[in-house]
């Protein structure tokens, strides 16, 4: 009887300690961490207001999490960007500024996010493009893939290689830097974005049967160009509805040219029916890939690991689509360098919008908290648990910081900081020009006050909050 009774008191304490964890926002003890990143997405989506988007799934799982308004990456290009939200380090720590350089190559110690939770004892795995490999022609390689950081890797490969043939380009015959897209044939489940979709549900089913924690990252390839996707997303966005961003005649000549670098002769045709086509392509992508996120987080609740899983979703940099007449990414307007950050803990913040400013590399030491994981060695991001937490008032503790990100164009190194209402970007520490928005009255940074008298103390301001990232901001041989 007394063994019986002790037994009784046990469970009901144990029962008691899950339910306060529950109502104070705490994630289950050693809770799953489902991982989901697109490539080359920028806020395209309803819930971040664009009205062209058809997003359902991405928004349905901001209503249950908190989706951060202004988060920033720190390179905008694909292998710096995902090295330093993989390793929680700035461009300037991991010395990633290219599309060709490992990490490790640098510094073959770094323990990355994935690592960490794989050496803590989750079973870590990947499915299609976390760290960088380039798109369409590394599509079913593992590129410049991490191995110490995954347990088991998966690389989908769908009909969309197969159909290149058949994909109009601006440069015929170039797709991964080209903007370039294809209404294909066929349904989603034969695109590669489809064919990991399945894979994460597979996956999803034998963690829910062997009751093991787990760190699952799916990396998806929309909207990356080329814009590829089935024929009915197309017809979700028709052309009639579709509008390209008139940039003001004399737009170029207020800004440093260094801050339209990115910029290639053949996208200066993306004008008029053209535009709209490859605009109409791009939203089609979204859909498609919102889709099969959807298919994943179906899985998720129907497997009855909802409460268990902290589900971050993201893009690995901003895009344009005709803002300051530029396409993709590689400035440092907000378009370029602002993502989409959701972050769902279970028991946590739900349906919450975020305006604090954060940054990519915010990520790692947010999901190591969560975890209860100690960081591995130094990380330049902070934690945003106060902000995705229920329960008590932590966020009021968090102090705002700026976001900041870097570019690299040749010898010319740009450093853009985003700052309450600001924007502020140097060029070669100014040497080579600077911009200043306001975004209070000017959201979309078209008219540069860097060089206006009345704003020269805000410039000397901001001048002093960028100083400790200042030596960043030079030239490099």
């Amino acid at each position: 009887m007394m063994r019986r009774a002790i037994l009784v008191m046990a469970v009901c304490a144990a029962i008691a300690v899950g339910a306060s964890a529950a109502m104070g926002g705490e994630p289950p003890p050693r809770p799953n961490v489902l991982f989901v990143i697109c490539d080359d997405l920028c806020c395209a989506l309803s819930c971040y207001g664009d009205p062209g988007a058809v997003s359902p799934n991405i928004d349905r799982l901001a209503a249950r999490g908190v989706r951060f308004e202004r988060a920033y990456c720190q390179f905008p290009l694909c292998n710096p960007s995902r090295s330093s939200l993989l390793t929680g380090r700035r461009p300037a720590r991991t010395t990633i500024r290219d599309n060709k350089t490992h990490f490790r190559e640098i510094d073959p110690t770094i323990v990355t996010l994935p690592q960490a939770f794989k050496q803590a004892g989750w079973r870590s795995e990947r499915i299609g493009k976390l760290y960088h490999y380039g798109v369409p022609a590394q599509i079913g390689t593992s590129g410049l893939d991490d191995p110490p950081s995954w347990d088991a890797v998966f690389n989908p490969k769908g009909r969309d290689v197969a159909d290149e043939p058949k994909i109009f380009s601006l440069e015929p015959g170039n797709f991964g830097g080209t903007v370039s897209w294809l209404a294909a044939d066929g349904v989603d489940t034969e695109q590669t974005d489809g064919i990991a979709a399945a894979r994460a549900v597979a996956l999803l089913e034998g963690y829910a049967r062997q009751q093991t924690p787990f760190f699952l990252a799916v990396g998806f390839y929309r909207p990356h160009t080329p814009y590829v996707a089935p024929k009915p997303w197309y017809e979700k966005h028709p052309l009639a509805g579709v509008q390209v961003p008139e940039v003001p005649p004399d737009h170029d000549a207020g800004v440093p040219p260094p801050a339209l670098a990115s910029r290639k002769p053949e996208e200066r045709r993306l004008t008029g029916d053209l535009g709209r086509e490859a605009l109409q392509a791009y939203r089609a992508s979204v859909s498609f890939v919102d889709a099969q996120v959807g298919i994943v987080l179906d899985a998720l609740d129907r497997l009855g690991l909802r409460d268990d899983t902290i589900v971050v979703f993201t893009s690995d940099h901003g895009y344009h689509r005709g803002e300051h007449g530029l396409w993709q990414k590689r400035s440092l307007f907000e378009e370029s360098s602002r993502v989409p950050l959701v972050v769902a803990v279970p028991g946590g913040r739900a349906g919450e919008v975020a305006s604090q400013t954060v940054e990519l590399v915010d990520v790692m030491p947010t999901l190591c908290d969560l975890a209860g994981l100690p960081l591995p060695g130094r990380v330049d991001g902070r934690s945003l648990a106060p902000l995705v937490r229920a329960g008590g008032d932590d966020s009021a503790a968090w102090t705002a910081r700026p976001a900041f990100t870097e570019v690299q164009h040749g010898a010319v190194r740009g450093v853009s900081m985003r700052s309450g209402r600001w924007r502020y970007t140097v060029w070669n520490g100014g040497e080579a020009g600077r911009q200043l928005y306001d975004h209070n009255t000017d959201p979309h940074e078209l008219k540069n006050l860097a060089d206006l008298p009345n704003h020269a103390a805000t410039v000397q301001a901001l001048d002093a909050e960028m100083r400790w990232f200042t030596p960043l901001s030079r030239s490099v041989p």
